[in-house]
């Protein structure tokens, strides 16, 4: 299926990668990795559209959806929240180990932010039959600002990390159910697939690729503590996108949808 196509191609990606690095300087493997994402981004853009069996919903012109300031708002929200997960992804690990936390207490916090994402998964049903998809991303960009100014600022408390992991059920886990369900709904019938991969490519391709390049930048003058704060802006970018352009009644089938399906 698809998911396990996905699985496959990242396995051989990361792989491929890994092997050029031992011939190619890593500025080169960065312009490698823009192209692929311009090609993705492309790609998405002229994704064959899927057949329509009898009775299936019509869709609106992929263009007519993009314009939308729903639509725009969402698309830029999601790319801010990859962007702010950038030097998690890329430093938390060595930021921990900087601190005095051991190889074991650093694989310990990672399994629980998995651990937190998981459990969150297997809840969606009960959350998104109580709470609106603006709801439920208002909470998510705001749990992201607060998780990474404590991951930059309170490093020192295990405590603290500890509910910084557990947040990842929100920053990730309900965020990206709410965000895939808006997209589900917003390109309906045969534009689905294109806004999934619009989606994936403008939020953890071009989102996340941004947000690892600045912390690089960034980590050495600025320190851990300002580079992760950096963070938590782009956090707060996309939840003022969400709170000014996502609005209540936008997501009327939300609840009805998406039950036990995210």
């Amino acid at each position: 299926n698809l998911f396990n196509l996905s699985v496959q191609t990242a396995s051989v990606a990361v792989m491929a990668t890994g092997a050029l690095l031992d011939y190619v300087a890593p500025v080169g493997v960065l312009w490698v990795c823009v192209l692929i994402l311009v090609g993705i981004l492309g790609f998405s853009l002229v994704l064959p559209e899927a057949t329509l069996h009898h009775g299936a919903e019509l869709a609106p012109a992929i263009g007519r959806i993009l314009r939308q300031p729903r639509v725009m708002a969402l698309m830029t929200a999601c790319f801010a929240m990859s962007a702010a997960h950038g030097a998690f992804y890329v430093f938390y690990s060595i930021h921990l180990a900087a601190n005095g936390y051991s190889k074991t207490d650093v694989g310990l916090l990672w399994s629980l932010g998995v651990v937190a994402e998981i459990l969150v998964f297997l809840l969606m049903p009960r959350i998104s039959g109580r709470f609106s998809l603006r709801t439920i991303l208002l909470v998510s960009f705001a749990a992201a600002v607060l998780r990474f100014v404590m991951m930059g600022w309170a490093v020192a408390s295990p405590g603290a990390m500890i509910f910084v992991q557990l947040l990842h059920g929100l920053t990730f886990g309900a965020y990206h159910a709410s965000a895939i369900a808006a997209v589900n709904q917003w390109f309906p019938g045969k534009s689905q697939g294109r806004g999934q991969a619009l989606y994936s490519s403008l939020s953890f391709g071009a989102g996340g690729l941004l947000g690892a390049l600045i912390s690089g930048w960034t980590w050495d003058d600025w320190g851990a503590g300002w580079t992760f704060s950096l963070g938590a802006m782009f956090a707060l970018l996309g939840w003022l996108l969400v709170w000014r352009w996502v609005r209540e009644g936008a997501d009327k089938d939300f609840n009805n949808k998406s039950g036990g399906k995210l």
